[in-house]
């Protein structure tokens, strides 16, 4: 019997994979939706204390709400990364790697199964820490179209580095190598913490070529109403970029990259 399809699209599969991929992380929401929540507080309150009094007001805000939306950017990508990257090392350890890839999904319908769950479980992070900037500190949403779109976009450029990342390394040492030598730099070194209008010459160039500016300037925009570039050439960098990592994964699992072997 074939496999019921709509169109060129198996959406059965891409509805169940996606599925699975979301029930991952609610199942232990305590672990995925709490502590990323708990974690956002403790960045926010030792800032406050340690250099927020003294800091004074960055691009006519509060220190404290310039930095809100980067601690909320930077958790929505980092769990991002997390759900994809882990699904794919967790299969490939256990052995089990094999019931996905044997389905009759296409390539791409994998690709968008798994960065369904990472974007998931990037919006409800934001959710979940955009109610706790309203209650805590007053802090709404000024555009909330933008915000939207990039925690989305967020989501989806983590995600689909979080599926390379987990086709490429066979064991959870090589994750954490990905993870601390190559995302964590890129998410503190984009402006979350200082405004780029601050560094000197060649970092702020340096910064400006980094997507995870793009993202944290855009969530800034949309959360509180400053930024230090047009929201509108962060859209077109980081749905590039987002354009050239789908690519990459698909290519990837098209071709059984260390999947297959």
């Amino acid at each position: 019997m074939g496999v019921r399809r709509f169109g060129r699209v198996n959406w059965l599969g891409l509805y169940t994979l996606a599925s699975r991929e979301i029930s991952r992380f609610v199942v232990v929401w305590t672990q995925t939706l709490l502590a990323p929540l708990v974690t956002a507080g403790l960045f926010l309150m030792i800032f406050n204390i340690a250099i927020g009094p003294r800091r004074g007001d960055v691009m006519g805000v509060p220190f404290i709400e310039f930095l809100a939306p980067g601690i909320l950017m930077m958790a929505v990508i980092q769990n991002s990364f997390a759900n994809t990257s882990s699904s794919l090392v967790i299969s490939k350890v256990q052995g089990n790697i094999v019931d996905t890839l044997m389905p009759p999904l296409a390539p791409l319908e994998l690709v968008l199964g798994y960065l369904a769950g990472g974007v998931a479980r990037g919006l409800f992070v934001a959710s979940a820490i955009s109610v706790g900037l309203w209650l805590t500190l007053g802090i709404g949403i000024s555009h909330p179209v933008w915000a939207l779109v990039f925690v989305t976009l967020g989501g989806v450029f983590l995600g689909a580095v979080g599926v390379i990342a987990g086709i490429f390394a066979n064991k959870f040492d090589q994750m954490a190598a990905i993870t601390n030598f190559i995302v964590t730099p890129l998410a503190f070194l984009s402006g979350t913490f200082y405004s780029v209008q601050a560094l000197p010459p060649v970092l702020e160039t340096f910064t400006r070529l980094n997507p995870i500016f793009y993202l944290i300037d855009g969530a800034r925009f949309g959360l509180i109403g400053v930024s230090d570039s047009n929201p509108w050439l962060g859209l077109a960098v980081v749905s590039g970029a987002c354009a050239v990592l789908i690519f990459a994964a698909w290519q990837m699992i098209r071709t059984g990259y260390r999947l297959k072997t």
